[in-house]
């Protein structure tokens, strides 16, 4: 590839609680224009693999619009700020979504979401020593916490029934650090 993509124009489409829509107006290489979809999350995430003093990790089902079903997935969610730090987020999300609190939380990994169109990325953490206390669920959200060994964990992901992206790299991830020790 001889040329450079680049951006010529950049018009929002629409604004909304955590996500703005754009259309992007690109040169290609060859000199053509195309129209790209691009979708900005103003906030940034983060999520949490909390691992019980058992091993087990605990994990939230919730129903998801965009799939319309129920997931099995880690803890997670945007932040409340673009400044605010994400382990921060990881800590409050964990005890929101789990009921449980940890003051041993360490940086796993750190992923782009959906690179062709999204800008989202989110931090993971590996949360230990957790210690329970109440669940503090915002508005509009159900979630059932289910406790699973990281085997059966791999497993759902290699028969397909885990799906989600970030929950798939950071259990792939936390279960290769299990395996360095």
């Amino acid at each position: 590839m001889d040329g450079q993509v680049k951006r010529v124009k950049r018009e929002l489409i629409r604004r909304g609680a955590i996500l703005d829509i754009y259309t992007d107006t690109m040169e290609l290489p060859d000199g053509k224009q195309e129209e790209w979809d691009f979708i900005s999350h103003r906030k940034g995430a983060a999520a949490v693999v909390p691992v019980r003093g058992d091993g087990k990790i605990l994990m939230v089902r919730q129903y998801r619009n965009a799939i319309d079903r129920m997931t099995l997935e880690i803890p997670a969610g945007s932040r409340d700020s673009v400044t605010e730090d994400t382990r921060v987020c990881a800590a409050r999300e964990l005890e929101e979504e789990t009921g449980y609190k940890s003051d041993d939380l360490s940086f796993l990994i750190s992923l782009k979401t959906t690179v062709a169109f999204c800008d989202e990325f989110i931090d993971v953490y590996l949360a230990k020593n957790l210690k329970p206390g109440k669940q503090h669920l915002d508005e509009g959200e159900f979630i059932d916490v289910e406790a699973f060994g990281i085997d059966e964990l791999c497993e759902m992901i290699y028969a397909g029934k885990l799906q989600d992206a970030k929950t798939v790299s950071a259990l792939l991830a936390y279960k290769n650090l299990v395996n360095q020790k």
